[in-house]
């Protein structure tokens, strides 16, 4: 059994962002400025060693040697890809990969079609939550393209996850992609590029369908995916404003199983260890509009909490003990509220609750509890 936590490489300057705010912004920024909104809001959420720049390699090989020593198997990074070019890859290359752990410690890609905010914090609450500047157009000769770029610098590395022996390689808005390209099309797509990655010497490719909307889930098997999973799954986008963490989790953890009935796939589970991405929204007062990123807030998050919810995923996850993976989002998305990484308030703790559900899941396996 794997855990794997995904990875968000948004924490050092780049010139794609220099071109859109001061030069040298980084999330750090709305991190550190944010303030709480509400009696007993949690803000700021703050690093417990400090900012870090994830592109410098001594700073994320210590950083990434902790989450491994604590349980996680797989880092999966968020890769941003739009027809050739990319956004935020050098936590990814010159980071991880420049850094000892980076030729040992497993490692995967999450295509996330959609290109970094260009405003942050949001200042508008009439406008789309993803605008159409921001969606990365595709077709089947691009795709090919990023899964061969994919494959020859990536894919070829003997820590890259393989399922199954293939190449593991998942897309965040699945959803888009199938209609952007339209069914038929985007299995043309997925068609050509797991040829295109047996041609270069690998058994296939394992190909995850990340966030399928209701409207398209019973789809993407067609389409061509092997799997389904989830990046955030636990606030209700139209619930209430403030949301418990325990019961919040319990509850989306109840729908794993129709996920995959739905889909007819195997469906990997995901869970978080909280949610509040009021760093990345603008502060409207008591005002407080209904969508991302201002609504709604999780409360009530604590490491023994998430353990609990982890040992939920762990015993859900599929009985081939091979095929068997959890996720969590994530390892440090700070400005979302969601991170594994020591943080002010609790250190080491949201660590030390992978360990120990690990552990706990561990035992239940060996009295066959988890199957």
């Amino acid at each position: 059994m794997k855990i794997a936590a995904y990875v968000y490489p948004g924490w050092h300057p780049c010139p794609e962002r220099d071109r859109h705010f001061p030069p040298g912004f980084t999330e750090w920024d709305l991190v550190h400025a944010s303030r709480p909104r509400f009696e007993g809001h949690v803000q700021p959420r703050l690093p417990r060693d400090g900012p870090y720049d994830d592109a410098d390699p001594a700073s994320a090989g210590p950083r990434l040697a902790r989450a491994l020593s604590h349980g996680i198997d797989v880092l999966v990074w968020g890769f941003f890809w739009c027809r050739g070019k990319r956004v935020l890859q050098e936590a990814l290359d010159d980071g991880f990969l420049a850094s000892p752990e980076g030729d040992r410690a497993p490692f995967a890609l999450m295509w996330a079609n959609r290109m970094p905010r260009r405003i942050l914090p949001v200042k508008r609450a009439d406008l789309p939550v993803i605008q159409g500047e921001r969606l990365v157009d595709s077709d089947i000769r691009d795709f090919s393209q990023l899964v061969g770029h994919a494959a020859e610098r990536y894919f070829s590395r003997p820590n890259y996850l393989r399922l199954g022996g293939k190449p593991y390689l998942s897309i965040y808005d699945s959803t888009f992609f199938v209609r952007e390209l339209g069914e038929e099309n985007a299995a043309e797509a997925v068609a050509r590029a797991k040829r295109l990655v047996q041609r270069l010497g690998f058994p296939g490719l394992h190909l995850a369908a990340v966030q399928p909307a209701p409207g398209f889930i019973d789809r993407v098997r067609n389409v061509g995916f092997d799997s389904v999973t989830n990046y955030v799954l636990l606030p209700y986008w139209k619930g209430p404003f403030l949301q418990d963490y325990r019961e919040t989790a319990s509850r989306r953890a109840e729908e794993w199983p129709a996920l995959a009935e739905a889909s007819g796939l195997p469906y990997h589970p995901s869970v978080s260890p909280g949610w509040d991405a009021s760093p990345r929204a603008a502060d409207f007062g008591r005002e407080k509009p209904r969508k991302y990123p201002w609504w709604p807030v999780v409360t009530g998050e604590r490491p023994d909490l998430f353990r609990e919810a982890l040992g939920r995923a762990i015993r859900y996850a599929g009985p081939k003990p091979e095929e068997r993976i959890v996720f969590i989002a994530s390892l440090n998305e700070w400005s979302e509220g969601h991170y594994l990484e020591p943080d002010a308030r609790f250190g080491d703790g949201w660590l030390e609750a992978v360990k120990e559900a690990r552990a706990e899941g561990a035992a239940g396996c060996k009295t066959g509890d988890l199957v």
